[in-house]
């Protein structure tokens, strides 16, 4: 007689599954609500359509800030997931060192986001900050207040010394996931280190990668706190970001109508990123098979 699975478990899944669903939709549905209607106070509300959708794809500033965020997040993953192999392969390997390093690299991910935007504002002060007092010291003039260049600098600066720590750990994990017969049969070959990385290393740890560039794109696109907080989406507009651009149209100008639409742009965005996501992680677990 077959014998069905226990599914109890669910039972206690379950209750978790509808909180989660009925905080997001009634949210969402707030949203959607507000996306096609103009509201001009209690029970004053017209049905507009499609209209505040047109507005926000046609505004200029939609594209800017949308083309921003992309150039952002392709540098993230351009400096943090090569920087982040080279730790992970100079880590040692096992003992007190291995420990202390994995500790000191993971102090950057337990600091709250604001409290990063904070620190880098006071760290990279043109007067009295660490670096950009040094800068000035050397005889450039910086001030990520004033120029763009200096400000995405800074920003970038912070963004990878705030983040390239969670590449380094899902590598590591990766190279420590590789057994040691690898490295005996490459040694009895006499391999050099590069052909170790290339034919052993790097293709063992083709899934955490595909985790980490993935993760990575996914929160540098969805970035707010340490930008706002930084430069406040400044000099000019120059680091406003599609998250930023949100929050000045639904708090700063007060027009719901365009923020809701604009909100669930940003949402099918993120949605199309997620998909994307589940694809390639499902290639990878298909190709280390």
């Amino acid at each position: 007689m077959e014998k069905w699975p226990d599914n109890r478990a669910w039972f206690m899944v379950i209750p978790v599954f509808l909180v989660v669903a009925v905080s997001a939709i009634i949210p969402l549905m707030t949203v959607v609500n507000y996306s096609v209607q103009d509201i001009f106070g209690p029970g004053q509300r017209y049905f507009v359509g499609t209209e505040w959708f047109e507005q926000v794809l046609g505004d200029r500033r939609l594209h800017d800030a949308l083309w921003r965020q992309f150039l952002f997040s392709g540098l993230v993953l351009l400096i943090e997931i090569p920087l982040g192999v080279l730790i992970a392969l100079a880590m040692p390997k096992r003992g007190w060192a291995a420990s202390f390093s994995l500790v000191l690299l993971a102090l950057p991910l337990l600091i709250p986001w604001n409290v990063i935007g904070t620190i880098w504002i006071i760290f990279t002060r043109p007067d009295i900050g660490l670096f950009g007092a040094t800068i000035n010291t050397l005889g450039l003039d910086f001030d990520h207040t004033a120029r763009a260049l200096d400000a995405w600098v800074t920003l970038m600066l912070m963004e990878v010394w705030h983040w390239t720590p969670l590449v380094v750990l899902l590598a590591y994990a990766g190279l420590q996931a590789i057994p040691e017969a690898y490295y005996q049969a490459a040694r009895i070959d006499g391999a050099s280190a590069f052909a170790v990385f290339r034919y052993i290393q790097l293709p063992k740890m083709r899934g955490v990668l595909t985790i980490a560039v993935l993760l990575r794109f996914m929160d540098s696109f969805l970035i707010y706190a340490e930008p706002f907080v930084l430069t406040g989406g400044g000099p000019g507009n120059s680091t406003t970001f599609l998250s930023i651009h949100l929050v000045k149209i639904a708090v700063g100008q007060f027009d719901l109508g365009p923020a809701a639409a604009f909100s669930i742009i940003y949402f099918l965005i993120v949605l199309l990123f997620s998909w994307l996501f589940y694809q390639a992680l499902q290639r990878a677990g298909t190709g280390d098979k």
